[in-house]
């Protein structure tokens, strides 16, 4: 199916999930970081909304905005003070549909979590909690997809809740080095702190992973820890994936995308900084086999990467959100608000649309972004998607382009020059 989104929808907003759908349209959104801008820039594109994110601190992504009203909680909020927060807020502005939305896995959890306190007032689109502890647990996931016929690196799990005892050791691990090490479920991982501390690990030897495994146990952390396969392969060899499935179970967005690039910085590491949309039909029919079987609704998006030894996907998790590039799947045609709002606000079923339109999606300077596509085919796709303007910033929305904008926009992008500097001086070898 072509890219073609869903025909415009009337701006409707009230709280709670049976309010008339004629209200007016009202966007709620937890956190600050450049996925929550992209949202509020995709429902303003939308509906011409301006969004109300809810946050500790209006960090530069949506900092003097036009198109958000920033409502900032105290220092060290709780969940349920944030909670509380969001009920009161619903309680300011009556007559209208409010919409809440959250972009990080720990945020999601507290909606779940929450949800009867918080659906009276709002529409909550997400997935059960039984689902979302499931999914949101890297080994779960991971026997989840095997049963599925999905193929995901192989797995050891390492489980912190006994860490406490004297006794205490961890499981052998007999994967080859280098090998993968990053927290089962990122919420269990969040408030941990201890030095050298990373999203996802490379560990190269035993004695690291041996001083990992000393490291967090002294940090207090209980959670789970998996040891992953290393699959080969450059940033290139990334996929990502984006859908929506309705609340009758219909998937009615599927947008894929070829990662060209991705942050190299220890809190960042992992998250794509560049990518290409285009449609990868093998690897999306393993996400829609993966959202059928578990009965999943809202948004998802799939980290995959492909095997360059035999070229097989290999799905490494499921966001329980849209994920914090979003905004690629707007740039390439299918707004994926309009199918949230058709869906939970006027309960009207849309005809489902694959993605197919090629957009460049990037965050930055496209002079840095070729300095590290070498790979000439790839390298040239990029360049005449440069030239023919099919390219995307999320921050960069004329309808938000203030003076202060601006120049927070050009610092953010004379960062990236920084931060690749110090963190991924030179191109791997690999796949360039």
């Amino acid at each position: 199916m072509s890219s073609a989104a869903p025909g415009p929808a009337s701006a409707g907003a009230g709280s709670g999930p049976g309010a008339p759908p004629d209200l007016p349209l009202q966007p709620v959104m937890l956190g600050a970081d450049i996925g929550v801008y992209a949202l509020a820039r995709a429902f303003h594109e939308a509906y011409g909304v301006r969004s109300i994110v809810v946050s500790g601190a209006a960090l530069g992504p949506v900092a003097r905005s036009r198109i958000i009203e920033n409502v900032l909680l105290g220092p060290g909020a709780s969940p349920q003070e944030m909670v509380d927060r969001l009920v009161t807020l619903a309680g300011e502005h009556p007559g209208r549909r409010l919409v809440l939305m959250a972009n990080s896995d720990w945020l999601v959890r507290v909606v779940v979590r929450h949800r009867e306190q918080l659906e009276p007032h709002y529409v909550v689109p997400f997935l059960s909690q039984d689902l979302l502890d499931r999914i949101s647990d890297k080994a779960v996931f991971a026997e989840m997809c095997a049963e599925m016929d999905i193929s995901v690196p192989r797995t050891i799990v390492q489980d912190f809740a006994r860490a406490a005892d004297a006794g205490w050791a961890p499981v052998p691990v007999d994967l080859p080095y280098p090998l993968i090490a990053k927290a089962a479920s990122s919420a269990d991982y969040q408030d941990v702190h201890f030095e050298g501390k990373k999203k996802v690990f490379e560990i190269g030897t035993p004695a690291e992973l041996d001083a990992l495994w000393t490291s967090l146990r002294g940090a207090g952390f209980r959670g789970r820890f998996v040891a992953q396969e290393l699959v080969p392969g450059d940033d290139t060899q990334m996929r990502s994936i984006t859908a929506y499935v309705d609340s009758a179970g219909t998937i009615t967005l599927l947008c894929s995308a070829h990662v060209l690039l991705e942050e190299h910085t220890p809190s960042g590491l992992g998250n794509p900084a560049a990518m290409v949309t285009g449609r990868f039909d093998e690897m999306l029919e393993q996400a829609r086999r993966f959202l059928t079987r578990t009965g999943y609704v809202g948004f998802a998006n799939f980290d995959v990467k492909v095997d360059p030894r035999d070229g097989a996907f290999r799905f490494f998790e499921v966001n329980p959100r849209i994920g914090r590039n979003n905004y690629y799947v707007t740039a390439a045609g299918a707004n994926p608000v309009r199918f949230l709002v058709e869906d939970r606000v006027h309960g009207r079923a849309v005809e489902p649309v694959v993605v197919d339109r090629e957009v460049l999606y990037s965050i930055l300077p496209h002079r840095l972004l070729l300095r590290y596509v070498r790979e000439p085919a790839l390298r040239a796709k990029v360049q005449g998607l440069i030239r023919s303007g099919a390219v995307a910033h999320p921050l960069r929305y004329p309808a938000d382009g203030s003076v202060q904008r601006r120049a927070y926009v050009a610092a953010a992008l004379l960062n990236q020059v920084r931060k690749f500097r110090t963190y991924y001086p030179e191109p791997t070898a690999t796949g360039f």
